[in-house]
């Protein structure tokens, strides 16, 4: 049996980051921008419907309701219904059969290698400033970070997983973010008897996004990433901020809908039966 495309992609996975050491393209100039649409709150089109699943009344064995948040759940046991049997399992990839080599050459040249930008970011809203964001990143996923203050608002940088990079490399990007206000945590901290301490927040220049690194070196390709990502902020600015805030007027408008129109329980039917044997079995399951 040839092995699947998902099994070579997942072997490709485990050797495209050792052999891209050694393939090093020309660096190059280009503008850092967004791969493919950002979310603006549009809703997407519905899903089409599912086929109903319908049980014949005489292969209904046993019937229980019950009654929960205006709603009736009904437990059904039925006749057994025969199941597929499941997929076997891939076998394993023999990386040096040479027609595997060849499959995985041919992938490779489809899906270039991106390189992942891991990092957490908390963004400060300051009373008397823009945004400030202390970055933790993560170079090439090892386990010891760097950290980085930057200018940049990096609760904008949401709803794209890729970019090009200012070096024509494409870069995906995974981001945990938070959002925090000072003027709020002061309030707070005062009414529980606790001093606040604010961050230091080193001095950055006004104008285009800019960082500093706080703790931890970057290697050349490292500095790179977090520079086009810098890069990427600054030419997609507005771009970035104008579907963040109708990502938030689209938010706000769905929780008034709700609060005017709350949705109702609707029942639900659960379907179960019952075998005979403890060995796997193609019969048996839930519906």
């Amino acid at each position: 049996m040839k092995p699947s495309p998902l099994v070579l992609l997942a072997v490709l996975s485990c050797i495209s980051s050792a052999s891209s050491q050694d393939e090093k393209s020309p660096p190059q100039v280009t503008p850092a921008r967004i791969i493919g649409a950002l979310p603006d709150g549009t809703p997407p089109p519905p899903e089409p419907a599912k086929p109903a699943f319908i049980v014949a009344t005489d292969d209904i064995l046993a019937t229980e309701i019950h009654h929960q948040g205006g709603r009736q759940i009904i437990v059904q046991e039925i006749n057994p219904i025969d199941l597929p049997p499941p997929p076997l399992a891939a076998p394993p990839v023999d990386k040096t059969d040479p027609a595997v080599q060849a499959r995985i050459a041919a992938i490779r040249a489809r899906h270039p290698r991106n390189e992942l930008i891991r990092i957490g970011a908390n963004v400060y809203h300051l009373p008397d400033s823009s945004a400030r964001t202390l970055i933790t990143y993560w170079p090439n996923c090892e386990e010891q970070p760097v950290t980085l203050w930057s200018s940049a608002d990096f609760s904008l940088l949401w709803g794209f997983a890729s970019f090009i990079g200012s070096d024509g490399k494409t870069r995906s990007l995974m981001m945990t973010w938070s959002n925090l206000y000072t003027d709020s945590q002061q309030r707070l901290f005062a009414r529980l008897g606790k001093p606040y301490i604010a961050p230091q927040i080193p001095d950055l220049p006004p104008g285009k996004a800019t960082f500093v690194i706080t703790s931890g070196t970057l290697t050349v390709d490292a500095l790179a990433s977090i520079q086009s990502l810098h890069d990427l902020y600054n030419n997609e600015h507005d771009h970035l901020l104008t579907a963040s805030q109708a990502r938030e007027q689209a938010n706000l408008a769905r929780e008034a809908e709700l609060r005017a129109h709350p949705k109702k329980a609707t029942d639900i039917t659960l379907n179960y039966w019952l075998t005979n044997s403890a060995a796997p079995s193609a019969k048996g399951g839930v519906r």
